[in-house]
């Protein structure tokens, strides 16, 4: 069968090829079709709402639910919006309570009364059991759909159990093991497979079951993850009794979501939920004008240090030649410092118990870098200026310069994981004025006190 661009699908839904445009739909993922969905969106004019509206209407229906997952949100509150109640409870009913959590998030007043409006009383409920927890919570991103057992429970009724619930639930690959609603263990459905029918599930179980308290952070939950390869993980409330579970597939949105976030604050932008392009122009230069009036106006410093040596820089003028060398090596050696202290923190390396042991380790890494492009530094300036003096000043500001970068770099991204600030704050941009004012500070006094 050929494959279903958009140029394709525009021309079946023109012909009224209903047939074989079901017949497409149905060879292609769910995400590549989500993806045709908004590509045909984009379109405009030519491909109107409710041709969008017919096309869905004819997914096959047990892959129409997780294709409406993988949509934008505009995409989601356009077909929502043309839906009968009917077709948007059909819809309803074959999402995974968690996905439906996700939606409503970020869904208008008026979109998110509606969903609710047509969802069964019982998912209702849940639905607003989980939106109550904080955004950054295990909570918020858990499901309630998972399958458990009791301890007393033989393997051949646990299957039965799988066989009869399995298939609304999130994943029967690994299932959990209950007491009165307290976790006490986990079992794999390879366990179940190759165990006897009346084995207990007491005596198959594993009871060494890692679990993540309902309001611990998403992030560190994410770390638990990427640490120990899970597929899926349970979530407790303060009494050890199991409330929801969360799947590999909703940490990797948490990661990505959690990437693109940290990459936007050191860059020194505001983070935004909505894509590049779907974000206005006054909304991108908003996120990042704060910023750069921060940046320019504490850039100020440094020209206030340089003013104050007028007097050393008038006897001496070349000394200016090598400031922008200075302070772009100070920049781009604490850069590389906090970045890499970052990342460690990121994946849990790097903790606070580690704070005097990454200062070394830093100290010692400055030192060795400094000591070489001081020594290369020392040889160009004798090279092309003859001059030992000013050779020595500025290797020896070099020197200073990384070290201080080196652990500017380190401390603050640490000191602002303690405050309970993000650390990608403590990045590239903000970093390298704070340098560049210690470096010119350094520089000048240097030379103040060898040419005075």
């Amino acid at each position: 069968m050929e494959i279903l661009d958009m140029k394709r699908a525009a021309e079946l839904i023109e012909k009224r090829s209903f047939a074989e445009l079901k017949a497409a739909l149905g060879e292609m993922m769910p995400a590549d079709t989500a993806e045709l969905f908004g590509e045909l969106s984009e379109k405009g004019d030519s491909f109107s709402e409710k041709e969008l509206t017919l096309m869905f209407r004819i997914l096959p229906k047990d892959t129409a639910a997780e294709v409406f997952t993988f949509m934008d949100n505009d995409m989601q509150v356009t077909l929502i919006n043309a839906f009968s109640d009917r077709e948007l409870k059909a819809v309803l009913d074959e999402l995974y309570l968690d996905d439906t959590v996700d939606i409503i998030e970020d869904m208008p007043a008026n979109v998110v009364q509606r969903i609710l409006k047509n969802a069964d009383p019982e998912k209702r409920k849940q639905i607003n059991e989980l939106l109550k927890y904080p955004e950054d919570s295990a909570g918020s991103i858990m499901t309630t759909e998972y399958v458990y057992f009791r301890r007393d429970d033989t393997v051949f009724e646990a299957m039965e159990r799988i066989r009869a619930v399995g298939i609304v639930k999130e994943t029967v690959y690994t299932c959990y093991v209950t007491d009165r609603k307290r976790l006490i263990g986990s079992v794999s459905l390879l366990d179940l497979v190759v165990a006897d029918d009346d084995e207990l599930i007491e005596n198959v179980m594993d009871s060494n079951v890692l679990s993540v308290p309902v309001h611990e952070d998403r992030e560190s939950v994410a770390n638990l993850f990427s640490k120990h390869d899970l597929a899926a993980v349970p979530v407790v409330d303060n009494e050890e009794r199991i409330v929801g579970i969360i799947t590999f597939d909703d940490i990797m949105d948490v990661m990505r979501e959690e990437n693109a976030e940290d990459i936007a604050r050191m860059s020194a932008i505001s983070p935004y939920e909505e894509g590049y392009f779907k974000t206005g122009v006054f909304r991108h230069a908003g996120n990042r004008i704060v910023w750069l009036l921060v940046l320019m106006l504490s850039a100020t410093i440094t020209g206030f240090i340089t003013g104050q040596f007028e007097a050393q820089i008038a006897a001496v003028p070349l000394l200016v030649a090598f400031l922008p060398m200075l302070t772009g090596t100070g920049g781009n050696c604490g850069s590389q410092s906090s970045s890499m202290v970052i990342q460690g923190m990121a994946v849990d390396e790097i903790r606070p118990k580690d704070f005097f042991a990454v200062i070394l380790k830093e100290l010692g890494i400055a030192g060795i870098c400094s000591t070489a492009l001081a020594a290369v530094n020392f040889i160009r300036i004798m090279i092309f200026y003859h001059d030992p003096v000013i050779a020595g000043i500025v290797s020896v500001t070099l020197i200073g310069t990384m070290v201080l970068a080196n652990l500017l770099g380190c401390v603050l991204p640490m000191a602002a994981k303690k405050l309970k600030a993000d650390p990608a704050i403590m990045s590239a941009p903000l970093l390298s004025t704070i340098v560049d004012s210690f470096s010119t500070l350094l520089y000048f006094s240097i030379a103040m006190a060898v040419l005075k």
